[in-house]
């Protein structure tokens, strides 16, 4: 049954009903603080029920993420000076109180003695009439919250929208999967697997946060809504452990509550047939919700098909599978491990090219493999020219696309945004095509070289394996008519903390991210056909900052460069 037919099973009938500087380098810490500007601000200003659905694309760059942190700052201020205008409002009411309670406590205990004197008369019918009138209906109290809506109002369109929140629980899920992490883990702030059945710290990041019986709520209940039960069910058992750890107890800012939890738990128990633990759950629920007429039909059904169909062992969640992802398992591996298998043919070198503008200062070149050739150029630009180019870059960063057809698009397996660089508006790209130019001896200049696209990618950034080079006559990758992509030429201009290799799939070669190199390779054989072994990823990013620029090379302009071959199999 599908959670959104039928009012009798599960708990997503409510999902529309109930409250729909080192920072950065933690991606708990950013999907914590995004979730605090999405729901907690809107929760408490607005008074939302519903977050309304938007275009969201801050979770798709980290430079966004940052972004958002001054944007939260300047919202605690104005936080504060409410919190002051309410105190000092408060403090009045106080006094007030002070006031009225000791002349009961005093001067009223003798009612007819203290009525006797006109003052005391005239002040006690004065107070009822116009103070406490004053007291009750003063508006202070909603000018102070309109001043505080105002000012949040005014950032309102700055703030992560729906999909961001959504995004940045799916880029969670993705580290999850693909390094293999333990979900208890994550929820304590630390990024474990389990290794000969212990769990062991694959990484210690600097700064860190625990996440919240509501955090992990959230994120299982983006899976859940996906019927993606391999996922809400472990991140849902960890919010329900969370929330019995503080006795249920619930906070204002919170999206969800324990029973929000359970009711979500028990029905991704029963979608995988875990029909006993699914009962379990529902009878806990009903001992805080004993009047909820849904959960108990629930309980009569999940008793009923207990009758019926005993209890079996189960096997465990199965992973749902990709439609575009069939490599996953070696993807996976390759960016767990990064590296490459040894090869004795491999080998280091200082190069040159043959170029008088290289015998110099030639440089280090290390070869990562033969099939496909790859190479990797150490400190091939400078910290400064790096910096100049992400600088150069964030006006036009726009969330990055895949070639749909003759189309382009964005999707799921490619998380990050994008700007292009003109070598002619400036002049640090132009001189970094022509060093390019000079180390690979292909003609770049546009339109035979693609202007240089600067990326910098999101929560769990990544782009799933892919090819480079156009694998359809259709792909716009030919809107420049100057054939298919050659070769690639990709530089690192930051580094990370974990994650973030390049993997190349059939090479059985993952490259970390090490700043200022850059990676090339040849996209296409000497007769023109795709390299079916170029077959490479972007790995999720686990911690840090990454930032690529990429250059791609075409076929056109390189006749007297990079000359074809007349053997149909080279």
């Amino acid at each position: 049954m599908n959670p959104r037919e039928g009012r009798e099973w599960s708990g997503a009938q409510r999902t529309e009903e109930h409250k729909d500087q080192d920072l950065h380098k933690s991606f708990l810490g950013l999907f914590v603080g995004m979730k605090c500007l999405s729901f907690i601000w809107g929760s408490l200003l607005l008074s939302c029920s519903v977050v309304p659905m938007c275009v969201g694309e801050m979770f798709t760059s980290l430079l966004d993420v940052r972004q958002a942190i001054s944007l939260e700052r300047k919202l605690i201020d104005d936080l504060r000076t409410y919190i002051d205008r309410e105190w000092e409002r408060l403090e009045g009411v106080r006094r007030f109180y002070s006031k009225v309670s000791d002349l009961h406590t005093d001067l009223y205990r003798r009612p007819t003695k203290a009525t006797a004197n006109p003052l005391v008369a005239f002040t006690l019918i004065k107070r009822l009439h116009s103070e406490w009138l004053n007291l009750v209906y003063s508006p202070e109290a909603s000018e102070n919250a309109e001043a505080l809506r105002s000012s949040y109002e005014q950032e309102e369109a700055n703030l992560p929208k729906l999909e961001d929140l959504r995004g940045a629980a799916r880029g969670l899920m993705r580290l999850q999967d693909v390094y293999s992490l333990h979900v208890a883990g994550l929820a304590s702030g630390r990024f474990q697997r389990v290794a000969d059945g212990k769990l062991v710290d694959i990484y210690e990041p600097a700064v860190s946060v625990p996440l919240s019986g509501d955090d992990c709520f959230l994120v299982g209940k983006v899976a859940y809504e996906q019927e993606d039960y391999y996922h809400s069910v472990p991140w849902l058992e960890e919010s329900v452990q969370l929330f019995r750890g503080v006795g249920g107890e619930w906070s204002p800012e919170n999206e969800g509550t324990l029973e929000d939890a359970l009711d979500h738990l028990a029905f991704s128990h029963f979608k995988t047939g875990n029909i006993s633990h699914a009962l379990s759950l529902s009878q806990e629920l009903l001992h805080h919700d004993p009047m909820n007429g849904r959960v108990l039909e629930n309980v009569e059904k999940y008793e009923r098909l207990l009758v019926a169909r005993p209890p079996v062992s189960l096997r465990g969640l199965t992973r749902p599978t990709s439609k575009y992802l069939r490599t996953r398992d070696a993807y996976e591996r390759l960016c767990q491990i990064q590296g490459s298998q040894p090869n004795h043919r491999l080998f280091c070198d200082y190069f040159t090219n043959g170029s008088p503008a290289l015998m110099l200062m030639p440089v280090r070149r290390e070869v990562l493999s033969l099939r496909p050739r790859l190479v990797l150029y150490h400190d091939f630009i400078t910290d400064t020219e790096s910096e100049d180019i992400k600088k150069l870059a964030q006006q036009g960063l726009r969330r990055s696309v895949v070639a749909a057809g003759e189309k382009q698009a964005t999707a799921d397996y490619r998380i990050s945004k994008s700007a292009w660089l003109k070598g002619s508006a400036h002049s640090i790209v132009g001189k970094l095509d022509r060093r390019i130019s000079v180390l690979t001896g292909l003609n770049v200049t546009h339109p035979f070289g693609e202007h240089l696209q600067v990326v910098n990618y999101g929560i769990g950034g990544h782009y799933e394996p892919h090819f480079d080079h156009a694998t359809s006559p259709s792909s716009p990758v030919f809107g420049l008519n100057t054939g298919n992509r050659v070769a690639t030429f990709m530089l690192y201009l930051s580094s990370v903390e974990a994650g973030g290799a390049t993997a190349f799939i059939y090479a059985n070669v993952s490259v970390p991210v090490v700043k200022n190199s850059a990676i090339f390779w040849w996209n296409l054989h000497r007769n023109g056909g795709g390299d079916d072994d170029t077959l490479h990823a972007g790995c999720p990013v686990l911690i840090g900052d990454k930032w690529v620029a990429n250059k791609w090379i075409h076929e056109h302009g390189q006749e007297f460069r990079h000359a074809c071959s007349l053997n149909p199999e080279e």
